[in-house]
């Protein structure tokens, strides 16, 4: 059998995803083959051979290292083009010449004259430009391809620095009557509100003047590319695990309380029925976690864990030997898991005694990020001579919108 953890990192270099996912998916082949060797050698002796039980792991390892270079590899297509392979149509607007113009050679002219033309709020050299409209989607864009939450929460851009949300405590009371029967006033809902305020997020990719030289060198994208993986990182570890203070509030940070003692302001809890482990029957717990989200919000919903919780549940089987994991059914597509989409995200907690490490629930619903309108650049030629710093700030909130939308598998008794 082909070793697929010694396979040359070719695959990845020459950009060819279909090749990489042919690949994940003959890793994925072996490691069932190896898996189900290791179960049945503990069916009959107790225990697995050592050496499988490394192969299993070892090939567990290429389907994630696999998964990855898909991604890689689907973001690589999404790269900046030189600006020389635009097409005559496709020509800069005039808030982009003059973003153009101011950072490559620090010339504010055209912004000045945006100024006093809209009179648009620009802010001003001390506090950096806003970038050009096609810039700031560009950004967006790569943000929703490389950080996890905002590919499947709601995202909410706003011009005011916090989102304010009512929302219904009691509901509207409603009842049957005839068609003659009167209609007696019905009680007035309860309201209360939720606040989403919008913290800073800043990069600070650096340039030489010889690139900033370089006609073919399109600078806004250059700058979207510079500043997605600073700003996925952060998104990514606030959407989850996020205090609140000057960033937003992530949703494993929301009080939790077993689901039959659940109200709203917390996050119900399903346990597997032992600490730090799925326990006898591990599919069991994941039914349960699923069912236990109502009916309207199971129709869109997905699990969420990191890498690690995964390779556990890869391992996984229901009552018949089907494996409840299943790989992409396409290259650059998502696994799934029971049947539902399945989000890998790194900053969720792993598998041990009393951790969160599995969320389920429709997060479009479940968790709301707020984008502030604007994007800013200030460049600065002098910090750090030779190179040209460009300051990039972005406003960015986030917080739990409905807390009936989720639930968590927690490894507890």
């Amino acid at each position: 059998m082909t070793e697929f953890s010694s396979l040359p990192e070719t695959k990845a270099q020459t950009g060819d995803l279909h090749e990489a996912f042919a690949t994940m998916m003959r890793a994925l082949e072996e490691f069932r083959g190896e898996n189900d060797q290791r179960v049945g050698a503990i069916e009959k002796r107790m225990s697995a051979d050592v050496l499988t039980e490394e192969k299993v792991e070892r090939l567990n390892r290429t389907i994630d290292e696999q998964q990855k270079r898909m991604d890689r590899l689907a973001l690589k297509e999404m790269r900046p083009r030189l600006a020389g392979g635009e097409t005559a149509a496709a020509q800069p607007s005039e808030h982009r010449q003059a973003f153009d113009a101011d950072m490559r050679g620090g010339d504010e002219r055209g912004y000045r004259q945006l100024e006093e033309k809209a009179l648009s709020g620009l802010v001003g050299a001390d506090g950096g430009f806003t970038v050009p409209p096609e810039t700031e989607r560009e950004i967006g864009r790569r943000l929703a391809t490389l950080s996890p939450i905002r590919a499947i929460a709601s995202v909410r851009t706003v011009s005011a620095a916090v989102l304010k949300k009512p929302y219904s405590i009691a509901g509207a009371q409603a009842g049957w009557v005839g068609e003659t029967d009167a209609r007696p006033q019905t009680t007035t809902p309860t309201l209360a509100e939720l606040a989403f305020p919008t913290m800073e997020l800043y990069a600070m990719p650096a340039a030489t003047n010889a690139l900033l030289d370089d006609s073919a060198v399109d600078i806004d994208q250059w700058i979207g590319a510079e500043v997605e993986q600073s700003f996925a990182a952060q998104e990514g570890a606030a959407f989850v695990n996020g205090d609140g203070v000057n960033k937003p509030k992530g949703f494993m940070t929301a009080p939790t309380v077993a689901e039959a003692k659940w109200a709203w302001g917390s996050v119900g809890t399903v346990a597997t029925g032992a600490a730090g482990t799925f326990g006898p029957g591990a599919g069991d717990a994941l039914v349960d976690l699923v069912y236990t989200l109502k009916a309207g919000y199971r129709q869109n919903a997905g699990f969420v864990m990191n890498r690690r919780t995964q390779s556990v549940i890869r391992k996984m089987k229901d009552a018949n030997g089907l494996y409840l994991w299943q790989p992409p059914a396409t290259a650059g597509g998502k696994a799934t898991l029971m049947g539902f989409p399945l989000v890998e995200a790194e900053e969720m907690p792993d598998i041990a005694p009393g951790a969160k490490a599995v969320a389920f629930g429709d997060f479009a619903r479940f968790y709301l990020i707020v984008d502030r309108q604007g994007v800013r650049v200030l460049r600065d030629p002098y910090s750090a001579k030779p190179y040209v710093l460009f300051y990039t700030t972005k406003r960015v909130g986030g917080g739990i919108q409905d807390f009936d939308a989720a639930k968590f598998l927690v490894f507890a008794g």
